[in-house]
């Protein structure tokens, strides 16, 4: 039992370095959002310079500040010129970044420093220290281990009591909250990204004193530190220290077990913790994103289209190049650039068809390679025996590797695959014992069909048997691009939630994919292998080829099949180098600068080389020039089937998230032939309860059924199958494709044979009649061949409807089609609409904020309002019910408590001039501006009053006001200047913004984001006292009103010139508003510029001095408060659009 005790202390000391190189993760993540990879390359650097610089008789303080000092360098550069161009981008873009650092880093490292361990004196000493009994420890564990501990304390008490700590925390929460603060996201990120680097290096040169001075094993110490952070959930300091620890621990006692016991363990020491974190990892994910989550922007990707007169040609003169006229070194580079090319095909599948990042395909092209030698050894099996049967062992390998991808993605993902990748190289690649010792495995000379192809005798052979299984294998991924399977993977990739509501199983498509990417990657693993009559499968097959694979592959275009050549021909000793000679002669130097590289393709052509290709060029800018066949015309008079008639129905349905109830005990109806409404204002639960009725979040309470069978643990793929249709709020097409195969996703067969066949023959499926009607109706035959991306907003709200018909649904819930829609347009839908209940017998739920739209052609509305429902009837009874006119704007103010004014902040110049104006301003997202030729204006001491209905544009003109967004056209002036500043400038330059979502930091405590604020936390409690009590309860915790007060006492408390607030009165008592708009009041008569968005618009009138009302993103009423009281019928013809008012 001593023993045992004695190697778990052991461990302590090793854990201790893991979770010190961890929290440099943690840090870096909590500070920009981006996972480091590159931590054990930047602390391998700083090691380096430690230790020369010592043994070179430098002092070791001073030596110490300089290797901490290149770390924080290191970090800080990465972020500057490289996370910060990359801001917008998927998290997937920046993670793969860091692979660049890493490989540039380690690159440089390699040649510089050499492979192999250096010999350098102990920096901390190693005698023995007795604990109890007969166990002892080396003194050097003991001080790791108090190092580690002391620093998680010290960061603990820093960034939970410090105002960067609470900076920090914010902004992993919050990029907008914080900048709201006064504070600069980017200045955070930066000094996180500094700190990280400098504990890298810490850490780094720590772990040195216990497993040497050594290039490759510091880089190494990455993999345990980022499953310490997972631990942590890349958030937790004591977590993540612990899970160092646990991970340290673990290692030692399987160490412990092999040394005592009669067992094989060879590899498990650096396997069992990984297995371990991806258990947790399985445990703790989701089958489906988030809402929030659901969308990213992935690479582009290919068409897939094969055109004979080029690749024919092409492969022929390639043929005779290699058999006639290149050398024997360039065949053999040429051989090696199809066996890579071959891997990174595999990454064109799993990675770029699929979006599954997987750090692992090199292993498992390896334990391809390693299946079909051992079978030649073990049971003197052929070459094409052998060959098939490591396909066909890679194959479910492979579906291992990506079981972690059915509850996990992103980063997570990322990581799980570097560790399973690990624990194959640990436990087989790199493990003596199974691969024929340090010799290797001798496996002869390939022959096949009785023809001799060894390389040696015969290169060109081999290359021509190289250049053939590249074509097979590319024309392969070709076809499934082309083909049903193909457009189901790509369906996951852009929207998981979207993929799943046409019926399509993620989790099918996902483990397809990691199958056949494991299939690819082995037929190029066994080609490389059997280049030579000996196989040494390490370090050959190394978990940093894997990584290096993905640096390939990125760089030349992870979505194309061409990337994936011109990405192998780039790398060390391929077929450019080979060609350059002497130029590219020095491998390690061209592995750093391909790191460099990719980062700057990731900046500057994130889709790859290939995308820069002319006719690539010439297409995404004239759209209509892009080659290739039309699709097919659309039948003249398509005959779609019956709609099945289904109804579905929600009794007592209540869905909560935490401690928040979204919505409570509603009940509606859906049946066939009719359409019903749902309105409500903001948060009211619409689309939360569209998410409970297909599947997307379960139910708390209540029961959903279709047809009266109960539906409640279907998911949203069975729910879609069964007839359940829907659209999305944020559209969610898949940008990827063209219209048509938007739509051909929805209504393809589902059948798991299109996996088989589309490899050899994607059939070119037609459009189903309901999928043409459905194109016909909405106006979609002339945009059939582009992308959705590519039409105006308009259009791509047509398109998420008519995809959502094609999947042939019973029942279709539609949330806000009419968003963005001109009158016209949205007439015309309403048509549509029509026709789709009473003609087509279609039940249609349609969530709404346009009541025009609602009440024109709706046979019943349903009103939520804060998740309940308050309505039900017919359009005339609710347009007529006071329940429902309150709800939307708001109820009288009744005269309460008097008000405690805000303190104002200097004044603007001589207050002549506005505070802030904005002049025809036009904003928006992405292509669509939101609101359009907007005026408006707010001075010294007055109250603005922005009104209007959900969807007008009032969030987006104040976001353009606040410097969040930037003008499409137009000008915003702030203090007298129209020069473009961003939020955190302005706030502390005197302007206070508040949210239209609750701005509280959810994980700090009440008190802690008041001090987060630029003002006392004393002139809060002032205004608002209600707060005190709440000051040690975590924000997160309180009730939505307690939020919005939070919300309100830290941007009143910074003592502003100007104040913006979206919707001040969401979610308080109508007292607190009472007095809150009192204090505003009396704060704008002592000099304070407001400038209020509000739907509820009776409450505001009687403190506001002009109003502006907004109505599909234009003013269309601006006057003198009183002149807007005493024609409100006007504002609520605005809100409800009643005629008889």
């Amino acid at each position: 039992m001593s023993e045992f005790l004695r190697f778990a202390v052991l461990g302590l000391g090793a854990g201790a370095v893991y979770g010190l190189a961890a929290l440099g993760i943690v840090l870096v993540y909590r500070g920009s959002g981006v996972v480091n990879f590159a931590q054990g390359a930047v602390g391998m650097v700083g090691a380096f310079i430690f230790y020369n610089a010592r043994e070179a008789g430098m002092a070791t303080p001073l030596a110490f500040a300089e290797a901490l000092a290149a770390g924080a360098v290191i970090g800080a550069a990465t972020h500057l010129l490289v996370m910060r161009p990359l801001r917008s981008a998927p998290a997937l873009s920046r993670l793969v970044a860091t692979l660049g650092l890493l490989t540039l880093l380690l690159g440089v490292g390699q040649n510089r420093w050499g492979d192999l361990a250096q010999l350098v004196s102990k920096l901390l000493p190693v005698r023995g220290v007795t604990l109890w009994g007969d166990v002892t420890i080396g003194e050097d564990r003991l001080i790791l281990l108090g190092i580690g501990a002391g620093l998680t304390v010290l960061l603990g008490v820093v960034y939970r009591l410090a105002r960067f700590g609470l900076a920090t925390t914010a902004v992993a929460e919050s990029r907008r909250v914080t900048a709201a603060q006064g504070i600069s996201p980017d200045l955070i990120a930066t000094v996180n990204w500094a700190l990280g680097g400098a504990l890298g290096v810490l850490a780094a040169i720590l772990i040195v004193n216990l497993t040497g001075l050594d290039v490759i094993g510091l880089t190494l110490l990455v993999v345990p530190a980022l499953a310490a952070a997972l631990v942590g959930q890349f958030r937790s300091f004591p977590l993540t220290f612990a899970g160092g620890l646990l991970i340290g621990i673990l290692e030692s006692e399987i160490a412990f077990a092999q040394i005592n016991f009669d067992v094989a363990l060879d590899g498990w020491a650096r396997s069992v913790p990984f297995i371990v974190i991806v258990a947790v990892l399985v445990i703790r994910g989701r089958a489906l994103p988030l809402r929030d989550e659901a969308s990213q922007r992935p690479p582009e990707v290919g068409a897939g289209m094969i055109r004979p007169a080029l690749v024919v040609p092409a492969v022929i003169a390639a043929a005779l190049l290699l058999a006639l006229v290149l050398s024997d070194s360039a065949v053999d580079a040429a051989t090696t650039t199809f066996a890579l090319a071959i891997v990174l095909l595999s990454l064109v599948v799993v990675t770029g068809y699929t979006g599954q990042l997987s750090l692992a395909q090199w292993s498992l092209a390896g334990m391809g390679a390693w299946v079909a030698a051992r079978s030649i050894v073990n049971y003197d099996l052929g070459f094409e025996p052998a060959f098939l049967l490591g396909i066909a062992v890679a194959v479910p390998i492979g579906l291992l590797v990506g079981l972690p991808a059915l509850r996990t993605r992103g980063v997570n993902l990322a990581v799980a695959t570097l560790g399973l990748a690990l624990v194959l190289e640990s436990m087989i690649l790199a493990n003596a014992s199974r691969t024929g010792g340090i010799t290797g495995t001798r496996i002869g000379p390939p022959r096949l069909f009785g023809v001799d192809f060894d390389s040696f005798t015969h290169p060109e052979r081999y290359a021509l048997l190289g250049l053939g299984l590249f074509v097979a294998c590319a024309l392969v991924v070709a076809n499934l691009r082309r083909g049903r399977a193909g457009r189901r993977l790509i369906a996951v990739r852009t929207n998981e939630r979207a993929a799943a509501a046409l019926g399509i199983s993620v989790f099918g498509a996902k483990l397809y994919a990691f199958g056949l990417a494991s299939a690819i990657a082995a037929v190029g693993g066994i080609l490389l292998a059997y280049r030579r009559p000996t196989v040494t499968f390490f370090p050959t097959f190394s978990v940093f080829d894997s990584i290096y694979s993905v640096v390939y592959a990125v760089i030349g275009g992870v979505g194309y099949v061409a990337g994936a050549l011109v990405g192998a021909s780039v790398a060390p000793g391929n077929l450019i180098p080979s060609m350059l000679g002497g130029v590219l002669d020095n491998d390690l130097m061209v592995l750093a600068g391909l790191g460099l590289i990719l980062l700057i393709v990731l900046v500057v052509v994130p889709d790859g080389l290939v995308s820069l290709c002319l006719p690539a060029r010439i297409t995404r800018r004239w759209p209509r020039l892009r080659r290739g066949r039309r699709g097919e015309e659309l039948p003249r008079d398509p005959v779609p089937d019956p709609v099945r008639p289904a109804t579905l129905s929600a009794e007592g349905v209540t869905v909560r998230f935490g401690g928040v109830e979204a919505v409570h005990d509603v009940s509606l109806e859906l049946r066939p032939g009719e359409i019903v409404g749902l309105i409500g204002p903001n948060g009211a639960g619409k689309t939360t309860l569209i998410d409970a009725l297909t599947g997307f979040v379960r139910c708390s309470a209540g029961a959903v059924t279709l047809d009266g069978r109960t539906i409640d643990r279907w998911g949203p793929r069975r729910r879609a199958s069964a007839g359940i249709g829907r659209s999305f709020q944020g559209l969610e097409l898949f940008d990827s494709m063209t219209v048509r195969d938007n739509l051909r996703a929805a209504c393809d067969r589902k059948d798991p044979l299109a996996y088989l066949s589309d490899l050899v023959v994607p059939r070119r499926s037609s459009l189903s009649p309901r999928a043409v009607a459905a194109a016909r109706d909405l106006g979609l035959e002339g945009v059939l061949d582009r992308r959705p991306s590519e039409l105006p907003y308009g259009q791509r709200r047509l398109v998420a409807i008519a995809r959502a018909l094609a999947a042939e649904p019973s029942v279709v819930l539609l949330d806000e089609p009419a968003a963005g829609l001109d009158s016209r347009e949205t007439a015309e839908l309403g048509a549509i609409l029509g026709r789709l209940a009473h003609e087509w017998g279609l039940a249609v739920l349609l969530v709404e904020h346009d009541t025009a739209l609602v009440f024109d052609i709706c046979d019943r509305v349903v009103v939520l309002d804060a998740g309940a429902g308050i309505a039900e009837g017919s359009p005339a009874e609710i347009q007529c019910n006071e329940t429902v006119r309150e709800a939307y704007l708001g109820a009288p103010i009744v005269k309460g408590e008097a008000a405690v004014p805000v303190r104002v902040g200097p004044p603007a110049g001589d207050g002549s001039g506005p505070l802030i104006s904005a002049m025809d301003l036009s904003a928006g997202y992405g292509e669509l501006a939101a609101v359009r030729g907007v005026d408006l204006e707010v001075r010294t001491g007055e109250v603005v009053v922005l009104l209007g209905p959900n969807g007008a544009g009032k969030s987006t003109t104040l976001l353009a006001l606040a410097g969040e967004l930037t003008p499409m056209t137009g000008r915003v002036c702030w203090l007298g200047r129209d020069k473009p500043t961003p939020l955190h400038r302005r706030a502390r330059q005197g302007l206070s913004y508040v949210p239209e979502e609750r701005a509280v930091i959810s994980a700090l405590t009440v008190g802690a984001n008041l001090r987060l604020g630029q003002g006392r936390r004393d002139t809060a409690l002032e205004l608002f006292p209600e707060l005190e009590p709440l000051l040690g309860r975590r924000a997160g915790l309180c009730s939505g009103g307690e939020q919005q007060i939070l919300t309100l006492a830290r941007a009143l408390a910074a003592e502003p010139r100007l104040l913006l607030a979206d919707e001040l009165s969401l979610g308080l008592a109508p007292m607190v508003v009472m007095r809150l708009l009192r204090s505003l009041r009396d704060s704008a008569d002592r000099g304070l510029g407001v400038l209020l968005v509000e739907q509820h618009g009776r409450a505001v009138l009687d403190v506001a001095d002009r109003v502006y009302v907004m109505q599909r993103g234009e003013i269309v009423m601006r006057g003198a408060a009183s002149e807007v009281a005493d024609s409100f019928e006007e504002v609520e013809r605005v809100y409800l659009h009643r005629g008889d008012l």
